[in-house]
């Protein structure tokens, strides 16, 4: 029979966060996935860490913490992950959305992050060729680039070995608990494993998870699509989002065209590390595990983008994907013990954030399963929020 410290279950961006920084404290981890490492999300979405996604407030300040992180740690691990910190750019397509955006990135400067509003002139300087009808956006150059595949294996390659075992296509069938709800062990189709401390960091089957031992994870699938250009001349520099893909993340009032609303599209792009492909996006729905690519979804997001940056009419896309975000309905992740059951742990809910905040969000857990002070407030991203409201 195995015996370990902390189970991990899922291999994807969070887990393997999870897992490295457990084994940093000194703890003998396994780590389970029905699947392999980052097969699920973290290997069918886009690859960046920003600030400029995320709301003022915890949600920001999650991302924010992680992106200092990210910077040590491209120095520390050993698998390069491509991080470069070139930077974001939003843009806005009317004047209703430039003052929406003035407010959002005052609410942003006053919590001291580096963001400021662009005028025309100055976001063509940034990328010349965006469309000249717009009126403007707004700029962080804190924002990073970095490949989420290799983040993943370079969480894993550290450690593994060296107090982390990897599990890869094990399901977990059932998880025990002794008379006092404590953890007991994990039974799997590999067997059974000892264990006093879990951490469900399954992602969008994170509710499954959860149901093995009677707790209730407000965790829905909500999938996005994807396209990936030929090698072609350098369109951006670096991230680039209309803001009207936060006008959809967040549920704003703001007046969308209805099949942008239909489809949950909204416009990005950013370069490879290379910058001879450009990866274009995206959509939002609810549509359970389905990953399979939309093409009517497709079709608008290709229109969409043709309006922003009317070069890429001329450009050859070559494939599609989709991946399913873990959406909370509060837009935050639950990064938290389960005071029910000592030793059950969740890191789940991050929605399209889990690359911006998968290293904070393994630091946390670490902290939080050797009982150590966290090293920021973790009341907002708590299991107990959710009992009232959404379980």
């Amino acid at each position: 029979m195995n015996n370990y410290d902390v189970v991990v279950i899922g291999a994807g961006v969070i887990g393997t966060s999870c897992a490295y920084h457990l084994v940093e404290k000194g703890l003998k981890v396994a780590m389970f996935d029905f699947g392999d490492i980052a097969n699920g999300t973290s290997s069918h979405c886009d690859a960046a860490a920003m600030i400029t996604d995320k709301m003022p407030g915890p949600d920001a300040a999650l991302g924010y913490a992680s992106i200092q992180k990210f910077l040590k740690l491209s120095e520390k691990l050993d698998y390069d992950f491509g991080l470069i910190q070139r930077g974001s750019l939003y843009l806005c397509e009317t004047d209703e959305e430039m003052e929406i955006a003035s407010g959002y990135i005052s609410d942003l400067q006053k919590e001291g992050y580096r963001v400021r509003m662009m005028n025309q002139q100055e976001m063509a300087e940034k990328e010349p060729f965006l469309a000249k009808d717009l009126p403007g956006g707004f700029w962080s150059d804190e924002c990073c680039g970095l490949n989420p595949y290799k983040l993943c294996f370079a969480f894993t390659e550290q450690v593994k070995g060296k107090g982390l075992d990897v599990y890869t296509h094990t399901r977990v069938e059932a998880i025990g608990l002794d008379e006092k709800k404590n953890i007991s062990y994990v039974d799997t189709n590999q067997g059974r494993f000892r264990t006093k401390s879990v951490v469900n960091a399954a992602g969008c089957w994170s509710p499954e998870i959860g149901r093995m031992t009677g707790v209730k994870i407000p965790v829905a699938s909500r999938k996005g699509n994807i396209m990936i250009s030929e090698a072609t001349t350098q369109i951006c520099h670096q991230k680039v989002q209309e803001f009207g893909y936060m006008i959809l993340k967040f549920g704003s009032k703001a007046e969308r065209d209805p099949e942008l609303v239909k489809h949950g599209v909204a416009f990005t792009i950013e370069p490879s590390n290379e910058g001879h492909n450009v990866l274009v996006g995206s959509s939002r729905n609810f549509v359970d595990y389905n990953v399979d690519t939309d093409l009517e979804v497709i079709r608008v997001i290709a229109k969409r983008a043709i309006r922003f940056f009317p070069i890429l009419k001329s450009v050859n896309f070559v494939r599609a994907y989709a991946g399913c975000r873990p959406f909370m309905p509060d837009h935050l992740p639950v990064i938290s013990p389960v005071e029910e059951i000592p030793g059950l742990y969740i890191a789940t809910g991050h929605e399209g954030d889990g690359i911006s905040m998968a290293p904070m969000t393994g630091e946390l857990i670490a902290e939080m399963v050797t009982g150590q002070k966290p090293s920021m407030d973790v009341a907002p991203y708590s299991f107990s929020r959710l009992k009232d409201r959404f379980c």
